[in-house]
C-alpha cells in the first residue's frame, strides 16, 4: 500500500469514527452514558485488542489535550454570559476554589491512611480528581435542561475548578515534594497563574468585543474563525505571562457571552460545535493513553473504586455542602449540586501530567483516576436523571429547532428584546394587550410556542416557555425582564 492510499485510509477509518461517535448521541439519550466516556472506552479497547495502533507520545497527548480544553472551556464561558455569572459570582468562586481545595485535601487524606499511598502521591491524585465536568451532567440530562441557580453553579464550577486543578498540579509537580517550602511556593505560583489568567481574560474579552462590534469583516464565515483565533491568542498571552491560559479563556468566553455582536448567533453555534468535536477528541486520545491490564490490578482498582465511592457520598457533600452554607438555594437545588460533581476530561488529563512527570508508581497512579472517573460517569452520572425527577427540580425540555425565521440588518438594531416566560412570573397567562398596558410602550412581534408560531394579538395570550421577541425603548430592559421573570 502506498503513501497515499494509507493516508486515506486513516482518513476513512477517522471519519467513520467520527460518525459513529456523532449517531450514538442518540444511544446515550436511552442509556444515560455520555458518548464522551463510550467513546473513551472503546479507544482503550481498540489500543489493546488491535496492534497496529499505539498509544500517542506523553507530549502529544499534552497538546492536542491543551487544545481541546482550550475550545470547551470558551465555550463553557460564552454559554454562561456576564449575567449568569454576576448573578451566582459568590458561589462559584467559593465552590470552584474552595470547595476544589477541601475535595483535594479529603481524597488525599482517604489516599493515605485508607489505601497506605504516600504523601506526595495521595495529594497529586487528589489534586487530580477534584475537578469537575458539568458537561457530562448535562449529557445524561438528554433534552432536558435545569433552569435556576444550580445549573448556572455547575457550570460555573467546572470553569472555575479546571483552571485551578491544572495550575494546583502544575505547581505541585514542579515542587518535587511536600515541604514547608514546597507549600509556600505551590501557593505563590497559584494565585499568580489566578491573578494573571483571570486579568488577561476580561482585559483580552473586553477587547474582543470591541474588535467584534467595530471591526467588519467580508465574509460571514470569517466572524467566528476571528473568535477563534482571539480565544487561543488568550491562552497564549496569559501562558507566556506565567498566569493560568486556561482560566484566561474561560473569563474572556464569559465577557463576549452574552453580549451583542454582529453574527453572534452564528459564532456561538460554531463554538459550541467545535467544543463538542474537541470533547470527542480529548476523550478518545486519553483512551488511547489507558492500558487495561492495569486497570485489572487489585491496587488499581480497588482504590480508585474506594475513592469514587467516597467523593459521591461523603467528601464532596462535604466540601460543597460547607461553602454553599450562606447561599440562597433550596434545598432540593442545593443537593442536587453536592452529588452531580461528575468528572470528565480533566482528571485524566491532570493524571497524564503525572506520567509525564514520570513521578514514582506513575501508571498505578494514572489508574487510580481513570477509575474514578469511569465510576463516576457510569455509576453516579446514570443516577442523575432520576434524582433530577425525584428531587422535582425546575427543568425545560430542550428540543432541536432546524428551522429559523431571521433577518439581516446592516446597522445594529435598539431596543430589540428577546425573552423567555418563565413559569410563574406576570407574563403567564397574560395577554399582549394587558402585557403591554404593564409594560409601557412595546410592541410584541413574535412568540414562538413548542415547535411554531403563534399570531401575534391582542388577545393573544402567553404561557410559559413561550419565547417572545418584543420591541420596547432599552430602558424597559428591567421591567421587562421582571416580568417575563428573565433574570
Amino acid at each position: 500500500m502506498n503513501d497515499s492510499a494509507h493516508y486515506a485510509l486513516i482518513v476513512l477509518f477517522a471519519s467513520a469514527v467520527g460518525l459513529i461517535a456523532v449517531l450514538a448521541n442518540r444511544l446515550t439519550e436511552r442509556v444515560k452514558v455520555p458518548v464522551a466516556v463510550l467513546v473513551l472506552v472503546g479507544a482503550a479497547v481498540v489500543v489493546h485488542a488491535v496492534p497496529v495502533v499505539q498509544p500517542p507520545s506523553e507530549r502529544t497527548v499534552e497538546r492536542v489535550l491543551t487544545i481541546a480544553l482550550v475550545l470547551v472551556l470558551f465555550d463553557g464561558g460564552m454559554h454562561i454570559g456576564q449575567a449568569r455569572f454576576r448573578a451566582a459570582l459568590g458561589p462559584i468562586l467559593s465552590v470552584g476554589v474552595l470547595g476544589t481545595a477541601l475535595t483535594a485535601a479529603g481524597a488525599a487524606f482517604l489516599l493515605h491512611y485508607l489505601c497506605g499511598i504516600d504523601w506526595y502521591a495521595a495529594v497529586l491524585v487528589a489534586t487530580a480528581v477534584a475537578p469537575t465536568d458539568p458537561a457530562v451532567v448535562f449529557s445524561v440530562l438528554g433534552k432536558r435542561e435545569i433552569a435556576g441557580r444550580s445549573s448556572t453553579i455547575l457550570e460555573g464550577e467546572s470553569g472555575a475548578n479546571d483552571p485551578v486543578g491544572i495550575s494546583l498540579m502544575a505547581s505541585l509537580i514542579a515542587a518535587g515534594g511536600l515541604s514547608a517550602a514546597g507549600f509556600a511556593s505551590v501557593g505563590a505560583q497559584f494565585a499568580q497563574q489566578m491573578v494573571i489568567g483571570a486579568a488577561v481574560g476580561v482585559i483580552g474579552g473586553r477587547a474582543l468585543l470591541v474588535f467584534m462590534r467595530r471591526v467588519a469583516l467580508p465574509s460571514e464565515g470569517l466572524y467566528p474563525l476571528r473568535t477563534l483565533a482571539c480565544c487561543l491568542m488568550l491562552y497564549g498571552i496569559a501562558t507566556l505571562a506565567h498566569g493560568s491560559g486556561f482560566l484566561a479563556v474561560f473569563a474572556g468566553g464569559i465577557m463576549i457571552g452574552d453580549a451583542r455582536a454582529p453574527y453572534k448567533p452564528e459564532i456561538k453555534r460554531f463554538h459550541a460545535a467545535l467544543a463538542g468535536l474537541a470533547e470527542l477528541v480529548a476523550f478518545a486520545v486519553l483512551g488511547l493513553t489507558v492500558d487495561i491490564r492495569v486497570l485489572a490490578h487489585p491496587d488499581v482498582w480497588i482504590p480508585g473504586l474506594v475513592l469514587g465511592v467516597a467523593l459521591t457520598v461523603v467528601i464532596r457533600p462535604l466540601a460543597v455542602g460547607a461553602c454553599l452554607v450562606r447561599v440562597d438555594l433550596s434545598r432540593n437545588e442545593r443537593l442536587f449540586i453536592l452529588v452531580a460533581g461528575l468528572k470528565g476530561a480533566v482528571p485524566i488529563l491532570l493524571g497524564e501530567f503525572l506520567r509525564a512527570a514520570h513521578i514514582a508508581d506513575a501508571e498505578r497512579l494514572y489508574g487510580i483516576v481513570v477509575v474514578v472517573v469511569i465510576f463516576s460517569v457510569l455509576v453516579q452520572g446514570s443516577s442523575v436523571p432520576g434524582l433530577a425527577q425525584l428531587l422535582r427540580l425546575p427543568m425545560r425540555t430542550v428540543q432541536t429547532q432546524p428551522w429559523e425565521v431571521s433577518v439581516r440588518l446592516q446597522d445594529e438594531p435598539q431596543g430589540v428584546h428577546h425573552f423567555n416566560v418563565a413559569a410563574k412570573s406576570a407574563a403567564e397567562g397574560c395577554t399582549i394587550e394587558v402585557l403591554g398596558d404593564r409594560a409601557g410602550d412595546i410592541w410584541v412581534s413574535m412568540v414562538v410556542r413548542g415547535s411554531g408560531l403563534v399570531p401575534v394579538r391582542g388577545d393573544t395570550e402567553l404561557r410559559a416557555g413561550d419565547e417572545v421577541v418584543v420591541l420596547a425603548d432599552p430602558e424597559l430592559r428591567d421591567t421587562l425582564a421582571e416580568l417575563f421573570g428573565d433574570s
